[in-house]
């Protein structure tokens, strides 16, 4: 008998209660301060937000926000007065952000035009509001404009916000689109919409800004323009949900982007012309051409390579069928097969048409070429032109900017990196102890700390890729990463480091992680003098092969002992090994302070190169690394590098490599020149921490406490690393 309603709210099978009616208990009396959220006669709420109204609102609320005795009326008006409440809290926190910036002021930033608020505030504020906040130095510094904005200039826009009127988005849209408006001609422009913008969606409450700041500054829009183009244009490379990559230019020049624009248009009709990339779409043709143009790949080039592709398609589609008619006629030759084939029978597949030849022109496996090419190809022509932009912001891990918070992944002024007085990255000394830092061009080419200035500074900067080696061995499947980038899958992890490993320019390093991901040992890849090898060109020039990159292989500690004796892992049809060196101790005995043992490791090409094994402190220090000296030793900065990834300061994702080696206590007042005692900071990060108030130390190797000028403690931990 299916369910019937019975007398009591039960049913007519059974006595329990209305199964599809969850009941918590008796019916509890109904909260009067429900009448609070009801709306008067006129249907409009009578809520001031207000501490009283938030506490009230969490109470009748309820557990689980059930809202229990609420009529629908006033559940509606316990929505709106959340939203309130929201509004209300923005505008409590803004306010006390100004409060900061006031007293930042008086601790010596000159006053302004502005009453007691000050026209400027300090890094060490901006750093003291990131570590606050839990958000990057740029986002910090945007919310201490909001709130200087709220009280200096628009104060009725701020009490909108403060009555619950208009949403901090609202309120920021105001506010960015008054920001070039002279303080006359935003007081003037605020009047005009005050009375407006209740009720008003977000494009509204936009369109009226504009329309006032248009009205009181007719020039504006130009000036606007101009001004964003000039300070805020810039490229951006960030991670899709997909995990697929995004390379965008904004605030561009409009002539220059639509000139832009034309030209990949132009690269995209050349590519669907030719006929040589099947039923691809024009949006798909396009992302080829913008690749091809930035990265300076001819049209010839790619044209050719998806015509290869499409001859291997169907070569190997026609292989394909003609293994399956080999086959197929093998069963019906068996004696007693019902369906016998005579010896000439030219049988084909059951159903279709005859696929045999060239000529089929069905649905193709088409990959394109560049970044769609399978990997382990050679190529040439990315060697060529990989690259060939000398800006070292654009486009490098890193330096991504764009992130959950809205900033850019930096701290604002951080736009300079290197080390202290001026010993940085540029000067030589910066990346460490490369493969390429020995006698002989390894993996890494003729580059390391004995490289001239002027051939380092013609490098691109190489992206940082870190991949598990127990995913490229065919022994888990684990996911990689890319610095600035985001996490990649297994898959997509084998592939780029094909990629990467196909190229000469790439740098090969290997870091033995902890069971929490930290690194523990870390040693850079060299070639054996006898095994290098030129390798043949790959049918394809325009494949991956022209990704030069950072190498970093990660494996757990445990890992290092099972991999004893194990035949060299398979990954598809090109082989990664990585086993003890002959005539090396056993790594299952090696460890601290003798480091993790020394290994051969094999590129999918057959080259071998050789990696010791050094050990990272991370509890205790024995100071094997330290420099006698203020400069730290190459092996010192990169070790430090690989330890803490990135700047150490909690909210900055600054590269490590491009950052500063930094002495947490200073080396004019005993500081060591030592794992212990160093650490990478920004430059921004690092002229901060020189500042009053700001103090770091390591209670052990790789951890940074961070006190600030207010007195808070804030802890970074180094690195975690997939393994």
């Amino acid at each position: 008998m299916g369910w019937q309603a019975g007398a009591g709210g039960g049913t007519a099978a059974s006595p329990d209660r209305d199964p599809g009616i969850p009941h918590d208990g008796p019916p509890a009396a109904r909260d009067p301060r429900l009448a609070w959220f009801a709306s008067d006669a006129d249907g409009r709420d009578a809520l001031v937000p207000s501490g009283l109204l938030a506490l009230a609102a969490d109470e009748v609320s309820g557990p689980g926000r059930r809202c229990r005795g609420a009529s629908d009326d006033e559940l509606v008006g316990l929505l709106r007065g959340w939203t309130e409440i929201e509004s209300w809290a923005a505008a409590g926190k803004l306010g006390v952000v100004a409060e900061m910036i006031r007293r930042d002021g008086r601790l010596g930033q000159a006053g302004g035009r502005h009453g007691d608020l000050p026209d400027q505030w300090s890094p060490s504020l901006r750093h003291e509001l990131a570590l606050a906040l839990t958000c990057s130095v740029q986002s910090a510094q945007t919310t201490a404009w909001l709130a200087w904005e709220l009280q200096a200039r628009l104060p009725g826009i701020g009490a909108l916000l403060h009555q619950g009127v208009l949403a901090p988005a609202k309120a920021r849209a105001v506010i960015e689109t008054f920001q070039y408006l002279t303080d006359a001609d935003a007081a003037a422009a605020e009047a005009l919409i005050l009375g407006q913008l209740p009720g008003k969606t977000y494009p509204q409450v936009l369109r009226l800004a504009e329309q006032a700041a248009l009205t009181v500054d007719p020039e504006l829009a130009q000036r606007r323009r101009e001004e964003t183009q000039r300070r805020s244009a810039r490229v951006t490379f960030f991670r899709e949900l997909s995990g697929t990559a995004g390379l965008s230019g904004r605030d561009l020049p409009p002539d220059d982007a639509l000139a832009a624009m034309a030209g990949v248009n132009t690269r995209a009709q050349q590519y669907e012309d030719s006929g040589a990339f099947g039923g691809l779409p024009m949006d798909a043709l396009r992302a080829y051409a913008f690749t091809d143009l930035l990265k300076g790949t001819p049209a010839e080039e790619r044209v050719a390579c998806a015509e290869a592709q499409d001859e291997a398609a169907d070569i190997a589609e026609a292989l394909a069928w003609a293994d399956a008619r080999a086959a197929r006629s093998a069963a019906q030759a068996q004696p007693g097969h019902p369906g016998e084939a005579e010896p000439d029978s030219e049988a084909g597949p059951a159903a279709g048409p005859d696929f045999d030849g060239p000529d089929f022109d069905g649905p193709r496996s088409h990959s394109g070429c560049g970044d769609a090419c399978p990997p382990g190809r050679d190529d040439p022509a990315a060697k060529r032109h990989v690259g060939r932009d000398d800006d070292d912001n654009a486009g490098a891990p890193g330096r991504s900017d764009h992130f959950d918070d809205g900033s850019d992944g930096s701290d604002g002024s951080d736009t300079d990196s290197g080390d202290e007085e001026g010993d940085g990255p540029g000067d030589g000394r910066g990346d460490g102890p490369g493969p390429g830092s020995g006698p002989g061009p390894g993996p890494g080419g003729p580059r390391g700390p004995g490289a001239s200035p002027a051939g380092r500074a013609a490098q691109p900067r190489l992206p940082d890729l870190i991949v598990p080696l127990m995913t490229l061995l065919g022994l888990a499947e684990r996911p990689g990463e890319i610095q600035g980038f985001g996490l990649l899958d297994p898959a997509l992890a084998r592939s780029l480091a094909a990629a990467a490993a196909a190229n000469p320019r790439t740098e090969v390093c290997v870091t033995v992680t902890s069971p929490d991901g930290y690194a523990i040992g870390h040693g850079c890849a060299r070639p054996e003098r006898l095994s290098r090898s030129a390798r043949p060109p790959g049918p394809c020039s325009a494949s991956p092969a022209g990704l030069p990159a950072r190498l970093n292989l990660t494996i757990p500690v445990p890992a290092l002992a099972d991999l004893v004796g194990k035949a060299d892992g398979a990954v598809g049809t090109r082989s990664w090994g990585f086993v003890p060196h002959v005539g090396a101790s056993p790594p299952g005995g090696t460890g601290p302070p003798d480091g993790y043992g020394t290994w051969e490791f094999t590129l999918p090409d057959g080259r071998r190169l050789t990696v010791c094994l050094d050990a990272v402190p991370i509890e205790r220090c024995d100071h094997r690394y330290e420099s006698p000296g203020y400069h730290p030793g190459a092996k010192l900065r990169h070790l430090v590098q690989i330890r803490d990834g990135t700047c150490t300061f909690p909210s900055c994702n600054r590269h490590a490599r491009e950052s500063d080696f930094e002495h947490a206590i200073p080396f004019e007042k005993g500081g060591r020149t030592c794992t212990c005692n160093a650490g990478a900071r920004s430059r921004s990060c690092h002229r901060v921490k020189q500042t009053a108030g700001w103090a770091v130390r390591q209670p052990r190797p790789g951890w940074h406490q961070w006190t600030t000028p207010a007195g808070r403690v804030y802890t970074q931990e180094p690195k975690r690393y997939p393994a």
